[in-house]
């Protein structure tokens, strides 16, 4: 079976979806499928071995000029394809061009209308990648803001189309109200030309259902997963035991006030507060627009002195579990409906133990690895005797780590999500045969 992917690039920054998608990519190829990852907008970026495709579709600068400058569309594309070079693309992103919805209202309406806007020259060309080279099998959209070039697809793919949603909402709910509902009426339109859906928790399914004004019927799920070599899964010692050192929680996501990094420092005042010493150190990526508030943490984590610190976005894999091996406990405490969290499943495969608000993703992850506790959102009292109870007690984190490890292992590898996909696709097909 060929599989075709169409993701997202995230502007220069580590982003779960893409990372989701290239495991994903990776899997499906390891166990005797032909994938073709194929990036839109920018290139992605992933910290381990990246399987898209060099070439570009849909390139953020060439969209953009269709959108921006008049005429731009009509110009041969032989005069504007050198724009959606790879390292051009790259270069964009580094002088701060970033994916904030909030500045990106006009633009995602105009990409939503497809081929039937200022964006067709680009539109077309992906699908006549999709359609006279590539020729797969089932194409799958990462996300359902790509969906402006469905119509013309459907026009030339007679094969299955498949959206893995993996937090369209969360853009979509950040654009300003006069372009809000235009987006999401959008979406909805293009959701009926889409075959099946895909999620990675029945949490997720039920409120993209109701967002989007999909049949609850059209959802499939795979696992949220990640792609560990084995020698990185070594059973759970107590990293500090024996050690005269404070605990140390640790957090890893983008800094961001929705990630809930302020949340935490002051989860740890109170802490702090009531007697218990402990480190907290972060990490995750900081785009220049979240400047300002992880100045507002650095203030608000004064009390903590050398004891808090922020390592920055590891480039690789290998730092990034590194760092989650140095913990005690981690905690996200995400102050939204996280429809994914692969944060929690990294530091989990370390044996490392989380705390979570009671939220989207969080509580089908936890009851699926047993890996951790939940506390009630926004209840910060009930946060900070959680994180207690955990830190005072290594048999509890050692137990609840090491079930968390096996289960990672047992039931979030990718090749586990490859496999569910494959049946997922296989299934369609062979109904749609019968039909």
């Amino acid at each position: 079976m060929h599989i075709a992917i169409l993701t997202a690039g995230g502007a220069g920054m580590f982003c779960g979806s893409c990372m989701q998608d290239n495991s994903l990519a990776k899997a499906l190829t390891g166990q005797g499928d032909e994938v073709s990852l194929i990036p839109t907008y920018t290139p992605i970026r992933v910290d381990q071995q990246n399987v898209s495709e060099e070439r570009v579709y849909l390139g953020g600068v060439n969209l953009y000029l269709d959108y921006a400058v008049p005429l731009w569309s009509r110009l041969p594309r032989g005069l504007v394809s050198w724009l959606d070079h790879p390292r051009i693309l790259r270069m964009a992103s580094s002088l701060g061009i970033e994916n904030d919805a909030s500045q990106l209202g006009p633009l995602t309406l105009a990409m939503l209308r497809g081929s039937a806007g200022s964006m067709k020259r680009e539109y077309r060309q992906l699908v006549d990648h999709l359609v006279e080279e590539v020729r797969a099998d089932v194409v799958i959209f990462s996300n359902a803001l790509l969906s402006g070039v469905l119509p013309l697809l459907r026009e030339r793919f007679a094969g299955p189309v498949f959206c893995l949603l993996q937090g369209d909402d969360l853009f979509l709910d950040q654009l300003p109200e006069k372009y809000r509902q235009q987006a999401i009426q959008a979406v909805c339109n293009h959701a009926k030309l889409f075959d099946l859906f895909i999620t990675h928790t029945e949490f997720y399914a039920d409120y993209m259902s109701d967002y989007l004004s999909i049949a609850r019927d059209s959802f499939r799920q795979i696992p949220l997963s990640i792609d560990l070599p084995e020698e990185t899964m070594t059973p759970r010692s107590s990293p500090r035991k024996g050690s005269s050192s404070p605990l140390r929680i640790g957090y890893f996501a983008r800094i961001a006030p929705e990630k809930g990094l302020l949340n935490l420092v002051q989860a740890v005042r109170r802490l702090h507060e009531s007697g218990v010493e402990v480190e907290l150190q972060a990490g995750g990526y900081l785009g220049k627009a979240h400047h300002p508030y992880m100045e507002q943490v650095k203030e608000e984590s004064a009390f903590l002195g050398d004891r808090f610190r922020y390592i920055g976005s590891p480039a690789s894999q290998t730092e990034k579990l590194e760092f989650m091996k140095s913990l005690d406990v981690f905690s996200v405490p995400a102050r939204f409906h996280e429809p994914k969290g692969l944060y929690l499943l990294e530091a989990m495969s370390q044996g490392i133990p989380v705390v979570q608000p009671a939220r989207g993703s969080y509580p089908e992850l936890l009851e699926s690895t047993g890996g951790g506790l939940l506390f009630e959102p926004d209840n910060t009292a009930e946060y900070v005797s959680i994180l207690k109870q955990l830190l005072e007690s290594p048999e509890q984190r050692d137990k609840m780590g090491n079930n968390a490890q096996r289960a990672v292992r047992e039931k979030h590898c990718s090749s586990y999500a490859a496999q569910r996909l494959c049946e997922i696709c296989n299934s369609f097909i062979n109904d749609s045969q019968e039909a």
